[in-house]
């Protein structure tokens, strides 16, 4: 059956916010949705890839176990993967997978191992003759992140097993799984502390659990206090292994390893019902977070049985508890604006309790969501706070709306420091375009202003940034350069030398690149790379300030045909490989292709169109093989790197007067002003390099290598080499260091040059 184009649409918009609220969750440890939302969005995209079994794609998050692992720390690959779990949400679905397991093992009834689902992050243990010897995260459910060092400080973990190898003891390799997390007496110190000393408060003990895992530190995560509970196993080798899963939690909690309390062993889905009741009228009483019931299958011979799907084991599955709902009524809607200027819609409530705590206050997300639900001031909502932290509003009832229920409107001005506000084409936030002279946004941008890549204001970190700021030192970049010896040395645990030596550095980065100052601004999606080619293509900052539609974008495409009629064209191109225009006397092949054109039936070309296409390409065989966004009327930069979204960004920052006033602060010679070289350097290539083997050429960097890749991409990038993070046909050479992963598989298939480490020290010198 044919995919609607409107679902096929909603299924990408749907894979592509779960793949960044996946990024939030996993890698970030910052999620911006409950969990409730989330499952809200999987559970779309599984029933539209079940509806249309087309759209289901490799790719597709209900591929997939996690997110990628973060760079951070060394990558260990799982020796078994570690996969996630289908999830019930109320009792039919339960019953319905009990009557799944039954009927796939023809039996009567179940035996089921029960354990509360933690709130927390998913490690493995690895033990080989008895000795803890690796410690990873999840990751991506086949390689996560290397935490051996971070998880030996959690005093739950055993560094050796108790007991002795053999018949009756721990086998010589022995992988066990488990969720490592805060109690809720631990997360509030944490957080106390954190108040006291101005230091990040965390939202819930989830977030917590998984910041104070990856310190890369190990004292730090020693002084979070951290538990574990194990629940399960990954490869062993070297023993006879019970035949049930409750069993097994028997015996490595006999090796001394923390397994939960309130594990149980229950006969068929009543049972489970009954224990699913029992813990969710318990869960305020426990001292760490829980947000479901996992039920397993408990004989592992039927675990063998059932198998695998995708992303999880056909013989589990989380018996997730209700949200926690109430009926309230917007009161007011205000903005917040976030430390990148994002605008974040909060729902003021007439107060309501909701599982024991009053909530006045509910996030809307955005305008998205806001237009979506519909959602007016006045209206009757349900309010929910899903994961028992974050409230939300569910759903208004608009045949409770009372006459004059006003709309929210997106505020045109920031609500903090007045400048415009920019919602791009296509993205649900809108942002504060004052980034340099924002109060919300004030931190950020002069961390970022500083930052290596930018201005590279050496000894000017986080946590100085945030005392020059609220001591009111710093509104903004250019009081950087006004700061005196007599200021710096009132700061805490700054000494006459320290503040000597950060003068010092700011009166080097007064010399830099044009490139370098552009970035440095923090212009939305302007990257390294679109700034180089910004200050290229531009050779001056003022042209680029006063640079209008025209100078950034030009006309693209064919007109009079959009996307919709372009795909339509390409389509039928494709799949008629064999049809062409049928020349006649006197006739040109250019007209012969327009008249063929608007006579075939291409939905939504009109002989205009085909006209316009026929002059562009005048024979099919030129036509045959463009893409469809080729075709489409839009629009098109001569500036590598810049796109309608991309431009209307950087047109939206020069356009504020608060932006333009810092920037003509930072040239003024009263405080030795801002200097970058010549244009012809902006490309950053060394004098002489401009014939160089690289110059022109973009290069992929994969794997492990002798040198920081930051520096290597440097010296490439002087050698006049574009380096770039995928694998593309434009990829003119892949340097593999080891364990280059699927870089290299891609690079090998397109027949792209791969050079190792034993060439890299001849590419840097050119």
């Amino acid at each position: 059956m044919s995919v609607p184009a409107s679902e096929r649409e909603r299924a990408e918009v749907l894979r592509r916010s779960i793949e960044y609220h996946n990024d939030r969750y996993y890698r970030q440890d910052d999620p911006e949705i409950p969990d409730a939302e989330y499952d809200r969005l999987l559970r779309e995209l599984q029933d539209l890839e079940a509806r249309y079994p087309e759209l289901r794609r490799a790719d597709s998050p209900t591929q997939r176990v996690g997110a990628e692992p973060v760079s951070s720390f060394d990558e260990v690959e799982h020796r078994l993967p570690m996969l996630s779990l289908a999830n019930a949400f109320d009792e039919q679905e339960l019953r319905d997978f009990d009557r799944r397991v039954r009927e796939a093992l023809g039996i009567e009834r179940v035996r089921y191992s029960a354990e509360p689902k933690l709130d927390g992050l998913a490690v493995s243990l690895l033990y080989q003759d008895g000795i803890l010897t690796q410690a990873a995260t999840r990751g991506d459910g086949h390689r996560g992140e290397d935490v051996t060092a971070q998880v030996r400080t959690i005093r739950d973990v055993p560094l050796r097993l108790r007991g002795s190898e053999g018949a009756d003891g721990w086998p010589s390799l022995l992988e066990v799984r488990g969720e490592v997390f805060l109690t809720y007496a631990r997360f509030e110190a944490i957080n106390e502390h954190a108040r006291r000393s101005g230091g990040k408060v965390f939202a819930n003990p989830r977030n917590a659990a998984a910041g104070s895992l990856r310190q890369l530190d190990p004292s730090i995560t020693a002084a979070r206090g951290l538990s574990m509970f194990c629940y399960g196993l990954g490869a062993v080798e070297g023993a006879s292994w019970s035949d049930s899963h409750s069993g097994s939690l028997v015996r490595i909690a006999h090796w001394g390893l923390p397994v939960s309390p309130e594990q149980r062993v229950v006969e068929g889905v009543e049972d489970c019902i009954g224990y699913h009741t029992a813990i969710g009228a318990r869960r305020n009483q426990l001292d760490y977070a829980i947000d479901g019931v996992v039920f397993k299958v408990d004989r592992r011979p039927d675990q063998e049985r059932l198998g695998f799907v995708a992303r999880a084991p056909r013989w589990a599955i989380a018996y997730k508890f209700p949200a926690q709902e109430e009926l309230t009524t917007v009161e007011a809607v205000e903005f917040q604006v976030g430390r990148t200027g994002a605008l974040t819609p909060v729902a003021r409530l007439a107060p309501v309790q909701v599982g024991g705590v009053t909530v006045s206050n509910a996030t809307l997300h955005n305008m998205d969501e806001i237009e979506r639900k519909d959602v007016r001031i006045g209206d009757t909502v349900y309010v929910r706070r899903a994961g028992d932290v974050i409230p939300e509003v569910i759903r208004a009832l608009p045949e409770r709306r009372p006459f004059g229920a006003e709309p929210v409107q997106l505020p045109a001005h920031c609500p903090v420091c007045h400048s415009d506000v920019l919602r791009a084409e296509g993205e649900a936030v809108a942002r504060c375009t004052g980034g340099l002279f924002c109060p919300a946004q004030r931190k950020e941008a002069i961390k970022h202003f500083a930052s290596r890549r930018a201005m590279d204001i050496e000894g000017l970190g986080d946590k100085l940034v945030s005392q020059l700021v609220d001591t009111g030192l710093v509104e903004d970049p250019a009081d950087l350069y006004r700061l005196s010896l007599e200021q710096l040395t009132q700061l805490d645990r700054m000494g006459e030398k320290s503040a000597q030596n950060l003068l010092a550095a700011l009166d080097t980065s007064r010399r830099t690149t044009l490139a370098r100052f552009i970035y440095a601004l923090g212009i939305r999606e302007v990257g390294e790379a679109t700034a180089r080619a910004l200050a290229e293509h531009f050779g001056d900052l003022d042209a680029l300030m006063g640079a209008g539609a025209a100078e950034l974008l030009a006309p693209a495409g064919i007109k009079g045909v959009g996307i919709k009629t372009a795909e339509a064209l390409v389509s039928y191109l494709e799949g008629h490989p064999d049809e062409s225009p049928e020349p006649s006397p006197g006739v040109s092949v250019q007209e012969a292709l327009a008249e063929w054109l608007a006579t075939r039936p291409i939905r939504g070309l009109k002989p205009d169109a085909a006209r316009a296409i026929a002059e562009r390409f005048e024979r099919i065989e030129r036509l045959r093989g463009i893409s469809a966004a080729a075709l489409a009327a839009g629009q098109a930069s001569p500036i590598e790197g810049i796109g309608p979204v991309v431009a209307a960004h950087i047109r939206a920052f020069f356009s504020q007067p608060h932006n333009r006033e810092v920037i003509a602060k930072l040239r003024d010679p009263e405080i030795g002003a801002i200097d970058w070289e010549a244009p012809s350097d902006t490309a950053m290539v060394e004098p002489g390099r401009a014939s160089a083997p690289l110059n022109g050429k973009t290069v992929v960097i994969t794997g492990s290598l002798s040198l920081p890749r930051d520096e290597i991409k440097r010296r490439l990038e002087a050698q006049g080499a574009k380096v770039t993070g995928s694998v593309s046909k434009n990829t003119d050479l892949l340097i593999a260091g080891a364990d280059p992963g699927g870089k290299l598989s891609r690079a090998q298939d397109l027949g792209i040059e791969v050079v190792g480490e034993e060439a890299l020290d001849d590419l840097l010198a050119g």
